[in-house]
């Protein structure tokens, strides 16, 4: 039998529901308190700390959530103990949410959770520390210290963490110590930790991870993570690596008669025409006058991604109309051409 979805509990109905008999009760309602943050604030964030100790783990789990949605660095305390909760996933949205709130008297407690003999508590103490910690020479320690883990999936988002942090000189520049972790990477045992770091090198422009990233297009080389798959392809373009070239245009047009294109169809396509393949090129092009909104703002970001100066009068035309295109996508595509255009 067709029953409407239930709405959304008012703020009463939450408060009132967080204390149900029913565990799965309870969890709803405590994603429903979210909402009401900023009308009630402080009750809503009251009710999230005592849902922290509730006896169901999806209800601490939801809980450490909603502090992370609302904000609530006034929940500090009681997430610092929801971090060592006897249930895995528990611990995991603590420290989950102690990254998200960014508040750096957490950095303390944090460090020492990299050191923990848990590896998932490891994996996400990685993430938290990064954006915690307001120092940065500790920060870079930290991560160098994590790409040598036993375990590859700890290595593997010290070396996504170093993308993120950047550089001092610019964000598309890797700290030098954690580059050379990269470099040394590129050859680990584990497929994953050796495209996260041919990525990571092939960000900041460095070479050394080429074989690793044309084994990714070619499909010699597959890894756990699809965002590496998809900028592994991507890289491969903008280095021009001509030795992907082949694996590229198969992902991209797929068999003969266009069937079998590949899930990163788009993103290959993409790596082709920024090396100037006139097939890819033109096919990112024509959809800039597709039917289809959102072909339409696929193939705008591509064109910035790629650098097609040919359609940038196109994309200009699009400029303060949202129903061309997402408007987002149009201005980073038209300041990316601007980048890209001659002094």
């Amino acid at each position: 039998m067709f029953r409407a979805p239930a709405l959304p509990r008012t703020l009463d109905a939450a408060l009132r529901d967080v204390g149900s008999s029913k565990a799965s009760v309870r969890e709803d309602a405590v994603r429903d308190l979210v909402r009401h943050a900023e009308e009630a604030r402080s009750q809503v964030v009251r009710a999230l700390e005592r849902a922290l100790s509730d006896e169901a783990a999806p209800v601490r789990s939801a809980a450490a959530l909603g502090l992370a949605d609302v904000g609530a660095n006034e929940a500090l305390p009681a997430l610092l103990v929801a971090i060592e909760d006897d249930d895995v996933h528990v611990r995991q949205m603590a420290l989950t949410a102690l990254g998200e709130i960014g508040d750096s008297r957490a950095a303390q407690r944090l460090a020492r959770a990299l050191e923990d003999s848990r590896a998932e508590v490891r994996f996400q103490a990685v993430i938290a520390y990064a954006r915690v910690c307001k120092d940065r020479a500790s920060v870079v320690e930290a991560l160098a210290a994590r790409t040598r883990d036993a375990d590859p999936l700890v290595c593997h988002i010290a070396l996504r963490m170093a993308e993120e942090i950047g550089g001092e000189e610019g964000e598309h520049v890797v700290d030098p110590i954690l580059a050379a972790r990269a470099r040394a990477l590129v050859d680990h045992d584990s497929p994953t930790v050796r495209v996260a770091a041919a990525v990571v090198l092939g960000r900041a422009g460095d070479p050394a991870g080429a074989k690793v990233l044309v084994s990714v297009v070619n499909g010699a080389i597959k890894t756990e993570d699809a965002e590496d798959e998809a900028a592994a392809i991507e890289i491969a373009g903008s280095l021009g690596l001509s030795e992907a070239r082949v694996g590229l245009e198969r992902r991209a047009f797929g068999g003969a008669l266009g069937f079998g294109r590949d899930r990163f169809s788009w993103h290959a396509r993409v790596a082709l025409a920024t090396m100037g393949h006139a097939r890819a090129t033109r096919e990112i092009v024509s959809e800039l006058g597709s039917w289809d909104r959102n072909k339409r703002t696929l193939a705008v970001a591509a064109v910035g991604r790629a650098r097609i100066r040919s359609a940038r009068t196109i994309i200009a035309a699009m400029e303060g109309d949202p129903s061309r295109a997402d408007p987002h996508a149009v201005n980073e595509a038209l300041v990316a051409l601007a980048e890209d255009e001659p002094a």
